[in-house]
């Protein structure tokens, strides 16, 4: 399957389970299915899928490597290609520029407070209001996050993200009071508004990212979901501390953020020079007294 079909392996183990489970119940014989299948096949069923002949999890992260935060340079040739496709088809005097706007402001809001695609998408108008320990943010200070990643068949995990990057209240000021109220749908709260829909899907998202993915000459194994890596790997850059990190990103333990980032070379340098001036103030110190 992995060979033929591309098949993650994680998707292999969750196949081989569900052929155990399945085989476990029919070869019970507190459940007679044995002998039923004898009479009537003349034959019984058997386990066929043991640890020994099953993928095993033997690695913490089991990811595509290809699969990566991207840099600030390419973060902003991204945005900017968004900000061009709105530009162009203004200037041609074509239809979309409301759906070109509302991309480009949808791809830096994934980015700007890192959430997953359907977390994006089924976001509305109420779902920001004040925090009151940022109030220069006005009325986008905060993101309540309503359909985040469910676990263990729970409901869809509620939590609060802080703004943490200010450009990104003039970009959602501008869509939300100057455009949105032209696209939205009638007594409709979406804050992406499609053209036929009351709102956009996960599949405009993916098809938005992969247009501008191949006009800025990205890999093609990124997509959408890097967003949340960058987002990720640049709040550790910047010098945010990890637990905050992980509770604006709704995971809950600490170790997946690791799985998560990809800190630059240019930042473990920075780490690496700001440790050695320690060690070495350090040694200067002990010999001067």
């Amino acid at each position: 399957m992995r060979a033929v079909r591309g098949v993650a392996l994680s998707t292999v183990r969750a196949y081989q389970l569900a052929v155990r489970s399945f085989l476990a119940y029919v070869c019970d014989p507190l459940y007679g299915w044995d002998a039923e299948c004898e009479r009537r096949f003349g034959t019984y069923p058997v386990q066929i899928s043991h640890e020994w002949n099953s993928a095993k999890h033997v690695l913490d992260v089991e990811g595509r490597p290809q699969r990566r935060a991207l840099t600030r340079p390419e973060l902003q040739h991204l945005f900017d290609a968004a900000d061009e496709r709105v530009e162009e088809i203004r200037r041609r005097r074509r239809k979309g520029v409301l759906a070109a706007f509302r991309d480009a402001v949808m791809l830096k809001t994934a980015y700007a407070f890192g959430l997953r695609r359907r977390e994006l998408v089924r976001l509305d108008v109420h779902d920001f209001g004040r925090n009151p320990k940022a109030a220069e943010f006005g009325d986008f200070g905060v993101c309540y996050v309503r359909f985040g990643k469910a676990s263990h068949g729970s409901p869809p995990k509620r939590r609060s993200v802080l703004t943490v990057m200010p450009w990104s209240v003039d970009v959602l000021a501008e869509w939300v009071e100057d455009l949105w109220p032209y696209c939205r749908r009638q007594a409709a709260a979406s804050l992406w508004p499609s053209e036929r829909t009351e709102r956009v899907n996960e599949a405009r998202v993916n098809a938005v990212f992969a247009q501008l993915r191949e006009k800025t000459g990205l890999p093609e194994e990124l997509g959408p979901h890097c967003l949340r890596h960058s987002y990720i790997t640049h709040l550790i850059e910047d010098g945010y501390d990890p637990l905050f990190v992980q509770q604006q990103v709704g995971h809950e333990h600490g170790s997946t953020l690791s799985v998560y980032t990809s800190v630059s070379s240019d930042y473990k340098t920075t780490v690496l020079r700001a440790a050695l001036d320690k060690v070495i103030e350090r040694a200067r110190n002990e010999k001067d007294q």
